[in-house]
């Protein structure tokens, strides 16, 4: 039995040759499972895809695949995925921050009978905006999402044969992999850990990749967005029809109205025309990502592999 590792790789250099080690000696203390690690280079402009390549040449379970270009860290899962075929698959972020020390723990989870295993974080290291952004999303996702997806779990967990065929046979082009994993169902366990700092260098992640992934993460697991805002419609409608109604009692009792009333006229105005610009945003929203799909443009392409067998025929 083997197990593949695949972590995708976006500018790491500093970090790579620590990962490097910290595997093996992980992975090492698996004395009755083959292991190798898939690195997946996207589009990496630094030395990362030197270090890989020097890895691979020391030590043969050290694997390598290269996209054709820099097409993000969902679609960098999704074409690690693709081309591992080993018993189990564990996917792990570069940086450091997922402790590759849980392996074996993951792996004593698997060979109980789970074939999902999250590892999920008890805490976190990040500070300032970061934090409380990650913070504010997981709550706002907990309470908008129409699929329970457990919260502070990242993409670090295990996942057996069956739970990583049904996953490349999910065709999402806006993916959130934590929510997918859930959606496979399966039999699922936990592994608590501590997230660490990250190693070295800066997060890769930005502010806006960020937010367009707490995006994905919406819109893909949820439609309480759309019934919020027809619930609003419905609201703001019955508080018109009423409002109207009440004017035209006045008037029919003979109670007149001065006629003023202008900085009430223009808050109204402004305020049911930002419902609505809010309204067909949300609408595009999720137009755009019907479009995404309908195109079917391939999720990655792979460049060239080293130690990986074979390149899928349909990729993405």
């Amino acid at each position: 039995m083997r197990l593949d590792i695949v972590i995708p790789i976006r500018n790491e250099e500093e970090n790579l040759p620590v990962l490097h080690d910290r595997l093996k000696l992980a992975c090492d203390k698996l004395t009755d499972l083959g292991w190798r690690v898939i690195y997946v280079n996207d589009g990496s402009s630094d030395r990362s895809r030197d270090l890989m390549l020097c890895q691979h040449r020391e030590d043969s379970r050290f694997c390598m695949v290269e996209l054709s270009r820099n097409f993000g860290h969902q679609a960098a899962i999704a074409a690690g995925l693709s081309v591992a075929d080993g018993d189990a698959v564990i996917v792990m972020d570069g940086d450091l921050q997922d402790p590759p020390e849980i392996i074996p723990e993951l792996i004593e989870k698997w060979q109980a009978g789970a074939q999902v295993v999250r590892a999920q974080r008890r805490s976190r290291r990040e500070k300032g905006i970061r934090r409380v952004g990650f913070e504010m999303f997981y709550r706002l996702f907990s309470w908008v999402s129409d699929f329970p997806v457990p919260p502070n779990a990242g993409v670090f967990g295990l996942l057996d044969r069956r739970a990583v065929q049904e996953l490349n046979r999910l065709p999402e082009q806006n993916r959130f992999f934590p929510g997918l994993r859930s959606w496979v169902g399966l039999r699922q366990e936990i592994v608590e850990y501590d997230r660490q700092e990250r190693g070295a260098g800066r997060p890769k992640q930005s502010l806006k990749r960020l937010i367009r992934y707490a995006l994905d993460a919406i819109f893909s697991f949820s439609y309480k967005p759309l019934r919020i805002m027809t619930g609003a419609g419905v609201c703001i409608s019955a508080m018109g029809f009423m409002l109207a109604l009440f004017f035209v009692i006045r008037r029919l009792i003979g109670i007149e109205i001065a006629q003023t009333g202008f900085t009430t006229l223009v808050t109204l105005a402004l305020f049911l025309g930002g419902v609505q610009l809010v309204a067909v945003g949300l609408l595009g929203e999720y137009l755009a990502r019907i479009y995404d799909e309908v195109k079917q443009r391939p999720l990655f392409i792979i460049e060239d592999t080293h130690g990986v067998n074979q390149i899928p025929d349909k990729q993405g």
